[in-house]
């Protein structure tokens, strides 16, 4: 008994012969007969019983005169059995090459199957399968290709595993494409939610953050989540225009530090509110670009107030006492001067540890 790679006997995909013979069985009628009812050969009607001819849509129409079965049935039979033949061909032609990707994808896949994306129990060739469809490739190994073709060309980054970006954007592009808003994009109205969304910098829970940013963003016109980030997808967040006048915005929590994530989600707005979105811009840790250096500067100044800030350094005074009253005019956590003195060299990266915030790294 022929089996392909999935387990799956050959001999259970039952061609439409057998059910246009256990018909005649019944009606006790004759190959003979049924060939003159329909007006063709007798070893035509033998080839279609046996399984060595297929029915066809005109053959389909005769059998509806002869037996009284609409053709629709006979169509829809031989459709099922072809669809089911082709299955079993494709399934069985899955090279090596394609599952040594699927399981290069093995902790991406295992996030997808627990977001149910993937069925749990896909293994080897259906997990292949799987992936094709829900990356909508007909093999994986036009993944590369198709991201040298796309938004996200990358010519030199060695850090980057195309099967896992590629996989990765098509999760977010699914996460973000079931968030259902009214609100068209308005930067106005995103301008005003800073002050607001400043607030959320002293909460520490990192599903509260992504909950309630989703929502100011939302009123917004901007599709938000926090998303799960894997080795060889190295993007700090992604914007996408989508059809209906919203914006996407997804990012990662790469770096567990808060001050590095807020700075980072503002950078995305500056992004945003400096209209540098076309269609969708992907940001990698490595990218540099005159668009890049000005979101870096709305996100330092949106944080930190510049003047304020330069005054501070300007004293050389960086004690965790004066710190932390600079924060608490300026209404910001510790945190975050903590980060840009690092950042700025004024501090090393070690000195004020126990006062940095860190976010557990996970999302969707």
């Amino acid at each position: 008994m022929a089996k392909n790679k999935s387990g799956l006997s050959r001999e259970l995909i039952i061609h439409p012969g057998e059910t246009l013979k256990e018909v005649l069985e019944e009606r006790g009628m004759s190959q003979k007969e049924l060939a003159l009812r329909t007006n063709v050969t007798e070893p035509h009607v033998s080839n279609v019983i046996k399984g060595q001819k297929d029915i066809s849509v005109a053959f389909a129409k005769k059998l509806e005169y002869a037996l009284g079965i609409d053709a629709s049935f006979w169509i829809n039979l031989q459709a099922n059995y072809d669809k089911e033949l082709a299955d079993f061909e494709d399934i069985n032609a899955i090279s090596d090459d394609e599952l040594k990707i699927a399981e290069n994808l093995k902790s991406i896949v295992k996030h997808l199957k627990q977001k149910g994306l993937i069925n749990q129990e896909a293994q080897g060739p259906m997990l292949v399968v799987w992936l094709r469809k829900l990356l909508n490739v007909s093999s994986l190994k036009q993944i590369p290709e198709l991201s040298q073709a796309g938004a996200y060309r990358l010519e030199t980054a060695t850090s980057v595993n195309p099967y896992v970006l590629f996989t990765w954007l098509r999760m977010c592009d699914l996460i973000t494409d079931d968030q259902k808003i009214e609100q068209e994009l308005d930067t106005d109205k995103l301008k005003q939610k800073i002050p607001l969304i400043k607030e959320l910098m002293f909460e520490e829970n990192v599903a509260k953050i992504q909950s309630r940013l989703k929502a100011y963003l939302a009123d917004c016109g901007i599709k938000f989540s926090i998303v799960k980030h894997f080795r060889g997808a190295p993007v700090q967040g992604v914007i996408k225009k989508n059809d209906d006048g919203t914006l996407s915005l997804i990012m990662t929590t790469r770096r567990k530090f808060a001050d590095i994530f807020w700075f980072t989600f503002f950078h995305e707005i500056g992004h945003i509110i400096n209209g540098d979105v076309e269609d969708k811009l992907i940001d990698y840790d490595f990218t540099k670009s005159e668009a890049e250096d000005r979101a870096d500067k709305f996100a330092a100044n949106t944080l930190l107030d510049a003047e304020e800030y330069d005054k501070f350094v300007q004293k050389r005074d960086y004690s965790l006492p004066n710190i932390k009253r600079f924060c608490a005019k300026q209404n910001i956590p510790p945190y975050i001067l903590i980060g840009r003195l690092q950042k700025d060299k004024h501090l090393r990266y070690y000195q004020y540890s126990d006062e940095k915030v860190s976010y557990e790294s996970r999302g969707n």
